[in-house]
């Protein structure tokens, strides 16, 4: 009997050259192109032992499904899209977050693009893009606004969002938070119990809404001690690390200065350091900082550092799941949550 091609290199034990399609992992398998396809959907109806054996040979052979022909067949893109914060003041916010993402995703259809959220503008535009598209089955994005037009937007056309952060919309969202007011409250009575007598803060800017939420925190902890405090003026979380450096120098050179810093970032903390070090300040003695911690960078170079530990890994994770979540149709009240 005369062999095709595909059975001699398989009984050759090599692959089939040319991109491999569902037909050559059918071949491959000896089973039906549609117990191919159902298996790789993950149908319950195909036994599981059947189904794992479908998707390591597809592996193996690297077969990827024709996302054009899963969207006219499916309506679906198994695309996830991610507009991602390229600040550096959080060391590691984007590999972390999208490692997170990328974790919930596993076992999973979906793939991920990425495109940059810039500093300056909520990237409405690009939401636009891929909802008008239909590049995506969802979106995440980060620095959520107080009034986030993208939010807005998504809940206009009903595609499913999860963002990272919330808003102040009485119109309820899918979003993954940390609590940024308990860090900011926590942070400040940590510095009252050293003795500190005149706190500040490094503030988001005022129109993410992360801001507003360690705002309450700390003036919530400093009227109730009845301390000194000042707010950082003309400095943000998003400040350049040079310019943080700087304020706390002139800072200095200024009548009052305080004895306790809280920073939301260990970029912040360590311009912060060195400014005030250039001053002729030395942690410990004539200051104290609380500040956010997202690696371990800050611990290893400034052990004398107090932080609190923000997980950005289990953040993305959980962005992911509630994604997934809500693109099977789940109700938005359950998928709302706030980590500490």
């Amino acid at each position: 009997m005369r062999r095709t091609r595909n059975q001699t290199d398989k009984a050759n034990g090599q692959l089939p050259p040319g991109k491999p399609t569902l037909k050559t992992v059918a071949e491959a398998a000896g089973l039906a192109i549609t117990t191919v396809s159902r298996a790789l959907a993950d149908d319950p109806l195909i036994s599981s032992a059947t189904r794992e054996r479908v998707r390591d040979l597809a592996r193996s052979m690297g077969y990827v499904p024709d996302r054009a022909a899963q969207r006219l067949k499916t309506g679906r893109t198994n695309v996830i899209g991610v507009l991602l914060d390229p600040h550096e003041e959080i060391l590691g916010f984007g590999t972390s977050l999208l490692y997170g993402v990328t974790k919930s995703l596993k076992g999973t259809p979906y793939h991920l693009i990425v495109m940059p959220n810039f500093l300056d503008t909520s990237n409405i535009e690009a939401v636009e893009h891929i909802v008008r598209n239909n590049l995506a089955d969802g979106l995440i994005f980060t620095r959520t606004e107080v009034l986030d037009p993208r939010v807005r937007l998504l809940i206009e056309k009903n595609f499913p969002f999860v963002s990272h952060g919330r808003t102040e919309f009485s119109t309820a969202h899918p979003f993954v938070d940390y609590d940024n007011y308990a860090f900011a409250y926590e942070a400040a009575r940590r510095l009252i119990a050293k003795g500190r007598h005149k706190l500040t803060i490094i503030l988001p800017p005022r129109h993410l809404t992360f801001s507003q939420h360690m705002l309450h925190g700390f003036m919530t902890a400093v009227r109730e001690a009845g301390i000194a405090f000042e707010l950082a003026d003309g400095i943000s979380h998003d400040s350049k690390a040079g310019m943080v450096r700087d304020y706390f120098r002139q800072r200095l050179q200024r009548s009052d200065p305080p004895d306790a810093l809280i920073c939301p970032g260990e970029v912040s903390a360590m311009a912060s350091i060195t400014g005030l070090a250039d001053g002729g300040w030395s942690l410990g003695r004539e200051y104290d900082i609380v500040a956010k911690q997202t690696s371990q960078l800050l611990s290893d170079i400034q052990p004398g550092v107090d932080t609190i530990y923000e997980d950005l890994t289990e953040a993305g994770e959980h962005l992911g799941s509630l994604l997934l979540k809500r693109i099977g149709g789940a109700d938005i009240e359950g998928l709302q949550t706030i980590l500490t």
